[in-house]
C-alpha cells in the first residue's frame, strides 16, 4: 500500500508540470496572434 500515496505524487507532479506547459503554449500562441493581427492592421492601413 505504500506504493499509491508514491504514485500520487509522481502523478501530481507531472499533472503540474503539463498545465505550466498548456499555459505557455497558449501565451506564445496569443502572442502570434497579437502580432499577425497588428501586421494585417499595417497592411490594411498602406492599402
Amino acid at each position: 500500500m505504500r506504493i499509491t500515496p508514491i504514485l500520487a505524487v509522481i502523478f501530481s507532479g507531472l499533472m503540474l508540470t503539463a498545465c505550466e506547459t498548456v499555459e505557455g503554449a497558449g501565451q506564445d500562441i496569443s502572442a502570434a496572434g497579437s502580432a499577425l493581427s497588428e501586421e494585417s492592421r499595417d497592411v490594411q492601413s498602406d492599402l
